[in-house]
């Protein structure tokens, strides 16, 4: 099969007047951001740190402690792995299904119904962007909420596999939270992994229909997100006129290629994140503060 081959789009400065090449800002305020995207069209593209004001920690804030994400390889080759998981991910996904959108979510949502903004790229599996009422939604690493049998194919609901969960380890979400701990007290990663030590009595359950290994449909590290799905953030990324980032430290290349691709084409990229990303040197502005308070700012100027 030959490679499919991407037409070169238009460049920004093509289609419209931009910034010059020089006129980056390392550490500009959202006014510098405004004046970046006022008049232009808008993809966004997201990361944990837009739903941490919802409760979600991110991975890699400045703030957020160390984390050790399994990767696919660990999932798929190694029962013990895969039996750590799903004990730490029977309790974290019932913390992430009770979290709500934020006024960051909403403030996209704003933008997308005024026609500003094309719609979302988000790296996140929490499905807060479609909660809070956006459109058009790429979820590039997957969701939570599903998870499908490797061997067959079959997809159910998360809550489907909670219920057998549940069958197969009688009171074990109950001795995690014993002495009045809360799941709401317990660190939970953005994919849903809840810090929770004891699991080695945990039972998985393997798939009701051909008896295969269940795996979250979310994309692990060490594994590739499909290449239709890829190709529609492309799609999206070229159908506006500006990037903005927000929430994300661009650390794997799902992420930063979008932000490569919109700098090449020359459109002004805006990054919002605390800590610095591997995008900083093709930002237009660069804003180093918190993603909430700047998103609503942002959509009030706009």
């Amino acid at each position: 099969m030959q490679p499919v081959v991407r037409p070169v789009a238009p460049t920004y400065q093509e289609r419209h007047w931009s910034l010059p090449p020089d006129a980056v800002v390392a550490h500009g305020t959202v006014e510098d951001a405004a004046r970046a995207l006022e008049g232009r069209t808008l993809t966004v593209l997201t990361g944990a740190g837009i739903s941490t004001d919802s409760g979600i920690p991110d991975y890699r804030s400045p703030d957020s402690p160390p984390r050790n994400p399994m990767t696919y390889q660990q999932f798929v080759s190694d029962d013990a792995f895969r039996r750590h998981y799903w004990a730490r991910n029977h309790v974290g996904w019932q913390h992430v299904r009770r979290t709500h959108p934020n006024a960051g979510h909403r403030a996209l949502v704003d933008l997308e119904a005024r026609g500003i903004l094309r719609g979302v790229i988000t790296q996140n599996v929490d499905l807060l962007h479609e909660d809070a009422g956006s459109r058009t939604v790429i979820d590039l690493h997957g969701r939570y909420d599903r998870v499908i049998c490797l061997q067959c194919s079959r997809v159910i609901s998360r809550e489907h596999l909670a219920e057998r969960l549940d069958a197969l380890n009688p009171g074990f979400v109950e001795s995690v939270l014993e002495g009045g701990t809360t799941v709401a007290d317990i660190e939970v990663a953005p994919d849903a992994d809840a810090v929770v030590e004891r699991t080695s009595h945990f039972r998985p359950a393997d798939c009701e229909f051909c008896g295969g290994v269940l795996k979250p449909e979310i994309v692990y590290f060490g594994e590739n997100v499909p290449r239709d799905r890829v190709q529609r953030a492309f799609d999206l990324v070229d159908s506006a006129d500006a990037l903005l980032v927000a929430g994300t430290s661009l650390t794997v290349m799902s992420g930063l290629r979008f932000v490569r691709h919109a700098a090449k084409a020359g459109m002004p990229v805006v990054i919002v994140n605390r800590g610095v990303t591997r995008g900083d040197a093709l930002a237009t502005v660069k804003v180093e503060a918190g993603v909430t308070e700047t998103l609503v700012e942002l959509a009030d100027l706009l």
